[in-house]
């Protein structure tokens, strides 16, 4: 009986173990819907990933939702379940205080005809390698909208 219940104890131990070598240090974010809704589901499973689990993310904006990392760029309001309003814009600055890394892709600036100046500060252009390395690693999970 000591047997078993010692075997089970080390299996455990050494079952929880390999759970947490494993464990996911990240989030990878794409977001290229110009969808203000799903922009803004995209920041919130940000958010949760950086405050309640205490994760890295890295956000890769593309395509129309390049447009959160511009300056001069005005998102529009979405109404909360308690009656306030939120906009992905403002939430984007919200995650990046927090330690959330943003750039966007490659081609956007110049399709937008901007450069890097027209960026929100903290906001770089993405380096295809780096992006891929991160999507490839196993410590990141990634998710697209």
């Amino acid at each position: 009986m000591k047997r078993i219940v010692s075997s089970l104890v080390i299996g455990g131990f050494l079952f929880q173990s390999n759970i947490l070598a494993n464990e996911v240090t990240g989030l990878n974010v794409i977001i290229n819907s110009s969808s203000t809704q799903t922009q803004m589901m995209a920041m919130v499973l940000a958010g949760a990933t950086l405050s309640t689990h205490k994760k890295q993310v890295n956000i890769t904006l593309c395509s129309d939702a390049g447009n959160l990392a511009l300056k001069e760029y005005k998102s529009a309001d979405l109404k909360k379940a308690d009656g306030t309003t939120i906009n992905p814009k403002n939430a984007l600055m919200g995650l990046m205080k927090g330690g959330a890394k943003v750039s966007v892709c490659p081609l956007f600036l110049p399709n937008v005809a901007k450069d890097a100046t027209a960026l929100i500060d903290g906001i770089t252009v993405a380096k295809p390698p780096v992006v891929a390395g991160d999507l490839l690693s196993p410590a990141y999970s990634n998710i697209s909208f």
